[in-house]
């Protein structure tokens, strides 16, 4: 058996030593100390809430590793979990649920580059993406796939194979604006030409 290699943070030492001596009794895991030399596959960071201290040292591992993280902490809503993910967070334990069989369980799928939530974050998740969408995103043309509301108006018009001039006079923009839209969607997202950005809108389900 492939031992996933962890590393640990913890807001005191008692719930360093105390997931510290739990992880080290499984043979699925190896607890290894985290050096600037070798980086585990996954980092486990135990809070009690998910506080400015506790996004900041998410970004760091962020920042500074390739590391995956685990977040397991004991009190998390909708709102600090978006915030969570945004550090890079790809695994939430409530301590509550924190048995070692399921800290163990949650750090496997983290290192195969799965994701894991406790299911009643899932949807309350879901509904919060819903709302910053419709609230603060849509209304200034933004959506969560990286791509504008004018961006997706072109790419759409592009799959159904209209040329520039084209696209230019159905959305009432001059050609070098519709070539200027396709050049910084093609850069932004590191998409080769005109059909890999179409291809990407497509499976975000915009076109």
């Amino acid at each position: 058996m492939e031992r996933t290699t962890v590393a640990l943070r913890a807001q005191d030492p008692i719930s360093q030593a105390g997931v510290a001596s739990q992880l080290r009794a499984r043979p699925e895991v190896s607890v290894m100390e985290w050096d600037d030399d070798v980086s585990p596959q996954v980092v486990v960071l135990v809070v009690d809430a998910v506080d400015e201290d506790a996004l900041r040292t998410l970004r760091r591992i962020q920042r500074t590793t390739d590391c995956r993280t685990v977040l397991v902490t004991t009190d998390i809503d909708e709102q600090k979990l978006v915030s969570a993910a945004e550090c890079g967070v790809a695994g939430v334990v409530r301590r509550s649920e924190s048995t070692p069989e399921h800290l163990v369980h949650v750090i496997g799928t983290v290192a195969r580059g799965e994701g894991h939530l406790p299911s009643d974050l899932l949807g309350r998740l879901l509904e919060e993406v819903g709302r910053l969408q419709g609230q603060v995103l849509g209304p200034r043309g933004l959506h969560f796939t990286g791509l504008a509301a004018r961006e997706v108006d072109v790419l759409r018009l592009v799959a159904e194979g209209y040329d520039t001039a084209d696209i230019a006079t159905k959305l009432a923009y001059s050609e070098r604006t519709i070539k200027n839209v396709l050049h910084s969607v093609m850069t932004r997202l590191q998409l080769r030409n005109r059909s890999h950005a179409v291809a990407y809108a497509m499976r975000q389900g915009l076109i």
